[in-house]
């Protein structure tokens, strides 16, 4: 039974990585962290269930791990992915003022070159 544990564990780790590629489009900061977290806790929670309980406590292992370091890993990329979203903000932001003062030393030109022709 430990093994056959182990492989559906293992499976749906696979078919969950398997999903996460097939949106067609690159992942968020946010989705990089959960998979990374849960790959890295499943990876651990296998060594070390392996280490302590053999097949059974390397499935229950991997499985806790997986768990919990996917949602380790959604909590890391989710704050991550929020200040790349805020900092985008602040980039837009940053660009439309720069569009305001040029067109502002546009029309200070034109005042310019029209006092000096009256």
């Amino acid at each position: 039974m430990g093994k056959r544990t182990l492989i559906l564990a293992s499976m749906a780790l696979a078919g969950t990585i398997m999903l996460a590629g097939c949106t067609g489009q690159p992942m968020t900061t946010r989705e990089q962290g959960t998979l990374g977290g849960a790959l890295l806790g499943g990876g651990a929670g296998a060594a070390i269930g392996a280490a302590t309980g053999g097949g059974t406590g390397a499935a229950i292992g991997a499985i806790t791990g997986t768990a919990l370091g996917g949602a380790t890993g959604f909590a890391v990329g989710n704050s991550m992915q929020n200040q790349e979203n805020a900092n985008q903000q602040t980039q837009q932001q940053i660009q439309q003022q720069q569009q305001e003062i040029e067109q502002q030393r546009q029309q200070i030109q034109q005042l310019q070159q029209q006092n000096e022709t009256e």
